[in-house]
């Protein structure tokens, strides 16, 4: 039977590689059998780790360092890498960041706030994902080969969150860009979706985790007892980067234990 998850052949960048979600999709993508995965994160050392990781898997892992929040660095590298992996077919847009330490109890109201904080939020979130569509949309049409862009969100951006307002604008407008660039690429045999995420066990969430009151309390808001794990994430990701996903474009998914129904 064939496998319809399988990525044989294809070379996938994926950003904010180096940790969490992003390095689980790189492990899940290396064990379906991609050509080459192209590991990008702000931390070099981050990057070369699991380009190692993946190439222990069996695929050829490429370490791609640099800021998604410049243009030009993500551009010149990315050319470099998807030239030496010899082409580019698929995009995760992952890297992200929800700004300041602390909770989103923590944080003080959209209204006490100015530009300098906004664009904490506004950056990687939603510039990020602009930057590096603008980066590898033109390889991917230069390959004619089609592909898949998949760009991470936040369940934030879809319902919304009170303390988040920003990073929701951001998370929002990278799920609506999404649907812009699947009309636009369509024609080139490019879908475009995004994925929805909730609280997942991840280096920027664990110390949330460590207070087992507001463990509970965050729990409460999901049908689904449990936190996420970044492999429920990569299994998606997965999903709509494979063939088995070949009819899907322009749409977001949630993966977020019922969060979004429950409140």
């Amino acid at each position: 039977m064939q496998d319809i998850l399988s990525l044989k052949g294809r070379v996938a960048l994926i950003t904010g590689a180096g940790q969490g979600v992003g390095r689980q999709t790189a492990l899940h993508f290396a064990g379906a059998g991609c050509a080459a995965v192209i590991v990008n994160d702000f931390h070099a050392d981050r990057a070369d780790r699991v380009a190692r990781e993946v190439s222990a898997l069996g695929s050829r892992g490429i370490a791609c360092p640099a800021d998604v929040t410049d243009l030009d660095a993500m551009t010149s590298r990315l050319l470099a890498a998807s030239s030496d992996a010899g082409g580019l077919h698929i995009v995760v847009n992952n890297a992200g960041n929800a700004g300041p330490t602390g909770t989103p109890d923590d944080l003080p109201p959209f209204w006490e706030t100015g530009p300098d904080e906004w664009d904490r939020w506004l950056g990687t979130n939603l510039y990020g994902v602009l930057n590096v569509c603008r980066a590898a949309i033109p390889l991917m049409i230069d390959g004619a080969a089609g592909g898949s862009i998949v760009n991470v969100i936040s369940d934030a951006g879809r319902i919304g969150e009170p303390q988040l307002a920003v990073y929701s604008a951001a998370k929002a407008g990278a799920a609506g860009f999404s649907r812009a660039l699947a009309k636009a690429l369509g024609p080139h045999g490019i879908r475009v979706n995004a994925v929805a995420l909730a609280g997942t066990n991840t280096p920027g969430v664990q110390g949330m985790l460590g207070d087992e009151a507001q463990t509970k309390k965050m729990l409460r808001s999901y049908i689904i007892r449990r936190i996420g794990e970044p492999s429920d994430a990569a299994n998606m990701i997965l999903f709509l980067a494979s063939e088995a996903a070949s009819w899907i474009s322009g749409q977001t998914y949630p993966v977020n234990g019922g969060y979004s129904i429950s409140q």
